[in-house]
């Protein structure tokens, strides 16, 4: 919902407000009131088809360090720069290769990173001092009016602190950062609900760094080759969403295959836990008892995904004292969802909370 009161100064008068921009008829004036905020060096937390992103001018270091900032984020993890329109490629990138704009042409805008060899003008602090830079062009109508009104290229990675859940909607981000975002603009829940799909194009080869929300196979059919998975201890690009521990809940999760969940659960409860149940099974099958509760998730990978983040930050809200998470398939199209569950998991590992 829009929050706005009677100004002299409109740019001022939005800061730290959330606006109600409609992804169908988008106000002029809000759009040029972000863009004029990135252009002050300030920071604007915006939707993408993906997740909400936290956004300041990719070419004044010291509006990204204001990223690194408020999200509590190591200054060297890089960030992604979003651009208008593959155009703008060459003024972010050099020695790019065929398969870039092969892959640009087929897939943006949508929920695909590209890594290339940065141009000189990118920062150290975009890229975390690598000679790489991770570059998309996102798919929802506010963040390429936004993209468009302010002209230059936009770090933002997702609006959140650093490790923890990413937010679909501009109230997960108000609830997590609130006034220390200057301006968030409200387009709506993101469609997919999970982060871009990262390839790195480095070196002549392919290398998928990160799923997403762009398949691995439909990147192979348009570059007509396999794409390698990146090995974190051989493969040196760092790229965001690549930590072992991240997209972690506050609430400890745990992943189970189907015949264990249960007898978890209810061995949870006997030890006085409050537990949240995320069933891809029919959960009509089961008996609830008191301290478990279940949240039915779609059994399509697409729409799953659409729903966890949201499901999960619900779950935060509720106070429960555990996830548990029925295991998803490991086919091909829930690649994204066993990444993002598996680094979610062991955010709870490192955090020591997990019982015997």
């Amino acid at each position: 919902m829009s929050r706005r009161r009677n100004c002299d100064k409109p740019i001022e008068c939005r800061i730290n407000k959330i606006l109600s921009v409609s992804p169908h008829t988008i106000p002029d004036d809000e759009i040029q009131a972000a863009a004029a905020l990135l252009r002050a060096g300030k920071t604007v937390a915006f939707p993408t088809e993906t997740v909400y992103g936290l956004g300041a001018d990719a070419s004044n270091p010291f509006a990204v360090q204001n990223i690194f900032e408020i999200k509590g984020r190591p200054n060297y993890h890089p960030l992604i720069v979003h651009i208008a329109a593959a155009s703008q490629l060459s003024a972010w990138a050099q020695n790019i290769p065929d398969a870039a704009w092969q892959l640009a042409a087929a897939f943006w805008p949508g929920p695909l990173t590209l890594i290339l060899q940065r141009s000189s003008q990118v920062p150290n602090e975009v890229t975390g001092g690598q000679d790489t830079v991770g570059l998309r062009v996102p798919d929802h109508p506010v963040a390429t009016a936004l993209l468009r009104a302010f002209g230059g290229g936009i770090a933002a990675p997702s609006a959140n602190r650093f490790g923890q859940l990413s937010p679909t909607t501009a109230q997960h981000v108000h609830d997590k950062m609130g006034s220390k975002v200057g301006m968030i603009l409200d387009g709506g829940p993101c469609r997919i609900g999970v982060e871009s799909t990262i390839v790195s194009l480095m070196h002549g080869q392919a290398v998928l760094l990160r799923p997403g929300g762009l398949s691995v196979e439909a990147i192979e059919d348009t570059l007509n080759e396999k794409i390698l998975l990146a090995q974190p201890a051989a493969f040196k690009v760092r790229a965001s969403g690549m930590l072992d521990s991240h997209y972690a809940p506050a609430t400890p999760i745990e992943i189970h295959p189907a015949d264990e969940l249960w007898h978890r659960a209810h061995q949870l409860v006997e030890l006085g836990y409050k537990v949240a149940v995320l069933n891809l099974s029919d959960v009509n099958k089961y008996v609830d008892s008191g301290g478990i509760t279940s949240f039915q998730l779609p059994q399509l990978a697409d729409e799953y995904g659409r729903e966890l983040y949201a499901t999960l930050h619900r779950i935060d809200h509720a106070s429960f004292d555990r996830i548990l998470a029925e295991a998803p398939p490991t086919t091909q199209e829930w690649l994204a969802i066993n990444d993002r569950m598996q680094r979610a998991a062991q955010g709870t590992a490192n955090k020591n909370k997990f019982l015997s």
